[in-house]
């Protein structure tokens, strides 16, 4: 394989020039007029090559998509769920909770997260009545924490502004509930109710219909997303939009992946232009491969493409990007470079004390109510600003640490554990992480500064409880970090639990994974070939 595409590059490649393909005489002739009733007119900087243009064509694509989707589907509990309730208003919220969390969240991490949400909160009315705090709780390590937030308030406004009854229609979910876009509204209205054949657009849809129609052009643009919209539109089955839908974003989630996508499982690889294109492609260095291309037309493969003039198609792979034989139908879709995310520091200290049963208490913080993480729960931490020196950063932080100390905290008492990096969606965050453990009787730890503690809330937590509280995974991570020094200072009838041979002079070195666990240690050959005990 890797012989006829690298044939199929040096066929083409005799006729590129800067930054150009050499297109094939045969074109795709524009046909406007059969697109009336179905996609909006075609704009002259966009070609009906990227269109579905003929009715026949789009009845077999949703034949073939859903006889995939009934066989093929996974069985998912929402989907369980919104098939056995008959209930449309109770059906109706257990898609909304499922669509908002599987909001840039893989479905194998949602699974565990619904399962409990559904059991805790079954019905609109019972979450309307939680509290923040118990979202937060329940939601703490799922990520884009503002969702759960706003997922409870549209709960308490249909409860208290709608008599409790989920709006029924797509442009209606979209402007009473709050958190609710065009997308989530379109697969509430389409999948709980089956009356509006309206179609959605998700990461999995746009990749779908960029390969299935060669839109090469930048899909976060508004201009093509409303396409994309436009063809999505007219693709839904207006007898099963629900399952239709859930089929396409199926399709792109377990066949046609970002990499290394299944064409040959593809239930709709004959309506796929990106495919025909590789298979041309194949075709053509096959034959150069065994000497069998006319010498006539042995330049360039006979390939199907958009008849705009070069540069002209506003859908169309840009001329500075061209399409990339090595990458077959993985040319689309193509998006525009990510802004790196920015780089920020902030020290964290992990603050213990004894507690009145003469276990271990660590002190946690609440972020504000609004802004990144809000409302949740973290270890008292400073941000800091470019250019301190480890010595201001250190006194920046005692200072910060002085009003929940309840006593004079002395520099040297200060232990620096180490650093662990955490990734949110534009800030690449490194905490600084020092661990710090009090004397005095339990009653002293904040006494005499409560007055200076109004804001922010703040309270004392065991370990089980640090575990059950709305904390960050970033948070999850700093504890790891710091949990073998959490019982540095202590005699044996405290139980210490660090394991045999930890070096608390290297804590600083360890690496937190991105699950948030530490990595394993390797064995030396002793230990290795030391038979277990029991053995």
């Amino acid at each position: 394989m890797s012989k006829l595409r690298a044939a199929a590059r040096s066929g083409r490649g005799l006729q590129r020039g800067a930054g150009e393909v050499r297109k094939s005489p045969r074109r795709c002739r524009e046909n406007v007029s059969s697109h009336k009733g179905k996609l909006p007119p075609v704009s002259a900087q966009q070609s009906a090559y990227h269109l579905f243009s003929h009715p026949a064509e789009i009845e077999a694509f949703r034949k073939n998509l859903l006889s995939w989707y009934d066989k093929c589907k996974r069985d998912l509990p929402w989907r369980k769920l919104a098939a056995r309730e008959s209930d449309a208003n109770r059906r109706a919220y257990a898609v909304w909770v499922s669509e908002i969390m599987l909001q840039q969240t893989q479905v194998a991490t949602v699974i565990d997260y619904y399962n409990r949400w559904m059991q805790k909160w079954p019905t609109l009315q019972a979450l309307a009545k939680a509290s923040l705090e118990e979202v937060n709780e329940l939601w703490a390590g799922l990520g884009y924490y503002s969702r759960g937030k706003r997922l409870q308030e549209a709960a308490q406004k249909v409860e208290s502004e709608l008599a409790g009854q989920m709006p029924a229609t797509a442009e209606e979910l979209q402007r009473l509930l709050p958190g609710v876009g065009r997308y989530t509204a379109g697969a509430i209205a389409s999948i709980s109710y089956g009356r509006q054949a309206t179609g959605v657009v998700d990461g999995n849809v746009i990749r779908v219909l960029c390969r299935v129609r060669c839109i090469g052009a930048d899909s976060s643009s508004p201009a093509v997303a409303d396409r994309l919209w436009d063809l999505a539109n007219a693709l839904v089955d207006p007898a099963r939009p629900g399952d239709f839908n859930q089929a396409m974003m199926e399709l792109g989630a377990t066949v046609c992946t970002p990499r290394a996508p299944l064409c040959m499982e593809c239930p709709v690889k004959h309506h796929c232009r990106a495919r025909c294109r590789v298979e041309k492609e194949l075709e053509f260095a096959s034959k150069r491969l065994l000497g069998k291309a006319a010498s006539s037309c042995s330049q360039a493969p006979d390939i199907e493409e958009c008849a705009a003039a070069a540069g002209s198609c506003s859908l169309c792979l840009p001329a500075s990007e061209p399409w990339d034989s090595s990458l077959g139908v993985a040319n689309f879709p193509r998006r525009a470079a990510k802004k790196q995310p920015r780089a920020e520091r902030t020290a964290t200290c992990v603050l213990e004390r004894r507690g009145p049963r003469g276990e271990p208490e660590y002190l946690i913080v609440q972020r504000p109510s609004s802004g990144l993480l809000a409302g949740l729960w973290e270890f008292p931490s400073l941000a800091w600003g470019p250019g301190l020196k480890e010595k201001q950063q250190r006194e920046a932080l005692l200072a910060h640490i002085q009003a929940w100390a309840g006593e004079a905290v002395a520099g040297g008492r200060l232990r620096h554990v180490g650093e662990v990096s955490h990734v949110f969606s534009h800030i690449h965050q490194t905490y600084v992480v020092y661990s710090l453990l009090l004397g005095g009787e339990p009653g002293t730890a904040s006494g005499g500064r409560a007055e200076l503690l109004e804001r922010p809330a703040f309270r004392w937590v065991t370990r089980a409880e640090f575990q059950k509280s709305a904390v960050s995974t970033a948070m999850k991570k700093v504890w790891k970090a710091c949990e073998p020094q959490s019982c540095e200072g202590r005699g044996p009838s405290q139980g210490c639990k660090r394991k045999r041979g930890a070096d608390p002079s290297r804590a600083g070195q360890w690496k937190v994974e991105a699950d948030g666990s530490l990595p394993p240690r390797q064995l030396s050959l002793d230990a290795f070939l030391k038979a277990p005990a029991g053995e």
